[in-house]
């Protein structure tokens, strides 16, 4: 079998979002993928089945190092770059489309995450040293929590306390606040300690809730989102209904013989 780390969201190698990405020839055992994922340890590990009948979805599954997700974009992004063509996929997330343009761009399409409002849930304690005046809002949307705060230097900053925020969400926590680059719409970081992830590097699930948040506030529905992580990387979103199309590019940064 072959297996690849791609950078997604990014065209610049060590930067964007690492993905693990392994090429069956028939569906493996979960056990197996979720050590294989342990083992790449990177936040996910995409286990695709490349062969097959050309004009079906190919069954695609995601596992962080410790646990299997149901949706995650930017492993989807670096499948479809390593496949290099139109894609169709299976997932649990339910079917998701790729076309890969002739600069190399993956764009995908994803379910777009409404949120509902989360008044009654505290945050003061995950945002570490943040002060309570400074959360604009609070959102629920799907297994996330979204929090937009009031300066894109405070998200860039900000040094959450993990260990409180499985307390206050199932999957992660979304921070994000209105961007201070001319080119840029939003900021955004995603911590997600409950599967194994501290902070994700760039996060195209997450951007299936900020699209709408944003889009919303901004009164449009193109954007552009940086993901301020170490490693940053840049995702650009457009609503489709209840879809949304989410675009970037990846780097193949290394590939391999798995022999176990």
């Amino acid at each position: 079998m072959r297996g690849y780390l791609v950078d997604s969201f990014t065209d610049t190698p060590m930067s964007g979002n690492p993905a693990g990405v392994v090429l069956l020839d028939e569906p493996a055992d979960a056990a197996w993928m979720q050590a294989v994922a342990a083992e790449f340890n990177q936040s996910e590990t995409a286990f695709v089945v490349a062969g097959g009948d050309e004009n079906s979805a190919k069954p695609l599954r995601w596992f962080s190092p410790t646990t299997e997700v149901d949706l995650c974009g930017h492993a989807t992004l670096a499948t479809a770059h390593v496949l290099a063509g139109s894609q169709r996929f299976d997932t649990r997330g339910g079917e998701l489309r790729c076309e890969v343009t002739a600069d190399g761009t993956v764009e995908m399409d994803f379910p777009l995450r409404p949120n509902e409002p989360a008044e009654d849930v505290s945050v003061t304690a995950a945002l570490g040293d943040v002060s309570p005046e400074r959360v604009i809002a609070v959102a629920r949307s799907g297994t996330d929590l979204l929090v937009q705060l009031d300066d894109a230097g405070l998200v860039r900053e900000l040094r959450p306390d993990l260990s409180e925020v499985p307390r206050i969400t199932e999957r992660g926590m979304i921070v994000t606040a209105a961007s201070d680059r001319p080119d840029r719409d939003f900021v955004s970081r995603f911590f997600a300690p409950a599967v194994g992830v501290p902070e994700d590097p760039v996060t195209g699930s997450a951007h299936c809730s900020l699209a709408p948040w944003w889009a919303e506030r901004l009164g449009r529905a193109e954007l552009v989102g940086e993901q301020v992580s170490s490693r940053g990387g840049t995702v650009r979103a457009r609503l489709r209904g209840q879809r949304v199309g989410l675009g970037g590019r990846a780097v193949t940064v290394l590939e391999a013989t798995l022999t176990a």
